[in-house]
């Protein structure tokens, strides 16, 4: 869930961010519309990935190829989509959403997409809901509540196969990881604390992308 519509250390950010998203892959009509009905609807319509992320999404799952995605925070579902649309026609992704008051926008949403076949929807708490669905996941993206992100962390990665790929959202936190000012602050130290955690896990490799709010790209290592 993104919280921040504008990139982390540019000057000029809106017109940088207009002139990617003209030299880029256009939305669909479905996300075009999805993103206006997200920012008019939702008390934070900032969560929603929007464009320019979510061609990053589809494209990241197209070179990858997973067979089984899990989703930690559907929230509208953008993002879902994104990576429905690169899947194989084999792949599948198994969306998580906490708030069961967005169940019903979200299942419209899913309803409408030619990839709803491939979106499974879970309500619930999704360090609950992994262990009952039994599955090992060629790729992650953990997009929930950044509070839980160390806990995220700890629990999912024991479901994610050696070699697959874990995506993180919001790792820069709108740039507050690097500003004292908040480091009181529970979400901000969660992050800072999920960040420092990957950094010092040996059993992954890392690299970290400063679009938008920070997207960390971890992939499990292969077990010897």
């Amino acid at each position: 869930m993104t919280t921040s519509g504008q990139g982390i250390g540019y000057t000029g950010e809106d017109a940088l961010e207009e002139y990617i998203s003209a030299h880029i892959d256009a939305e669909s009509p479905q996300l075009r519309n999805l993103y206006r009905e997200t920012n008019l609807k939702m008390l934070n319509p900032r969560m929603a990935s929007g464009h320019i992320q979510g061609r990053l999404l589809k494209m990241l799952v197209s070179m990858i190829k997973p067979k089984i995605v899990l989703e930690v925070g559907t929230f509208t579902g953008y993002a879902t989509l994104c990576i429905a649309e690169g899947l194989e026609t084999d792949g599948v992704v198994h969306t998580i959403e906490i708030d069961d008051e967005l169940e019903d926008f979200i299942t419209k949403e899913f309803q409408k997409s030619p990839f709803r076949n491939h979106i499974f929807l879970h309500i619930g708490d999704a360090l609950k809901v992994v262990p009952e669905l039994g599955l090992m996941f060629d790729l992650i993206f953990l997009d929930g509540e950044k509070r839980e992100y160390p806990d995220y962390y700890n629990v999912l990665l024991d479901y994610l196969k050696p070699g697959g790929y874990m995506i993180a959202d919001n790792t820069l936190w709108d740039g507050h990881v690097v500003d004292s000012a908040y480091d009181s602050d529970p979400q901000t130290v969660a992050v800072m604390n999920f960040n420092d955690m990957v950094a010092a896990d040996t059993r992954v490799e890392v690299a970290m992308v400063p679009i938008r709010d920070g997207l960390t790209i971890i992939r499990r290592k292969n077990e010897n």
